[in-house]
């Protein structure tokens, strides 16, 4: 079962005044993306999760939410929380979550080694 439309379309009316963010399909939910990286992610049960790293997981914590676990009978977690039922409902808080989630995003990005190898000089003889 893929996510529903009308869950789709109502976060990304929510996260509109974060400008430019976008849901692109992955198996069977989607993928929340801004600037090309992504920062939050919808399941297939409709369920709204943002990135996390050691400066905002503690607020998901806090709040009792668990972390996006991909697999149910593999014990392997993304760095993703649920995000709290009530932020559904609070248009000015959500934003300032998945704010703090894209800048998780880039903070995971500028951590990542650089996928393009060096050039090769070519020896003079």
């Amino acid at each position: 079962m893929a996510i529903s439309p009308e869950y789709r379309d109502y976060v990304l009316d929510l996260l509109g005044p974060l400008d430019r963010v976008q849901a692109r399909p992955m198996f069977g939910g989607a993928g929340l993306f801004r600037d090309g990286l992504m920062f939050g992610l919808i399941t297939r049960r409709d369920i709204l999760y943002f990135k996390t790293d050691d400066e905002n997981r503690g607020e998901y914590e806090a709040a009792g939410m668990g972390p996006f676990m991909p697999y149910e009978n593999r014990p392997s977690v993304m760095p993703y929380h649920e995000v709290p039922a009530h932020l559904l409902e609070d248009a000015e808080e959500i934003v300032e979550w998945a704010g703090r989630a894209f800048a998780a995003a880039l903070r995971a990005k500028d951590r990542k080694p650089s996928k393009r190898k060096p050039r090769q000089r070519k020896a003079v003889t």
